[in-house]
């Protein structure tokens, strides 16, 4: 599973890195189906990337990788959520 979400990642990128920003695989659980990404450049403080991670990458990845249940962001342990 964590290759094709890798391989997905891949398709997704040149989209996120035309506007500035990037996307950075954090883990994948194959046992959950939960896939963690840290959105980084612009994609990391814009303010609608919440959107494009449930709508857009979300989708992507649940339409092509058989598992995969929910995207979920990343946040380090001294960020503080908005």
């Amino acid at each position: 599973m964590r290759e094709q979400v890798e391989r997905t990642i891949e398709v997704i990128r040149p989209a996120l890195q035309a506007d500035g920003g990037d996307i950075v695989l954090r883990d994948v659980d194959e046992t959950t189906g939960i896939v963690t990404v840290e959105l980084v450049g612009a994609c990391g403080t814009c303010p609608v990337s919440t959107q494009t991670l449930k709508a857009g990458i979300e989708r992507i990845m649940r339409d092509r990788v058989d598992g995969v249940t929910e995207v979920v962001e990343y946040l380090p342990d001294d960020a503080i959520a908005v």
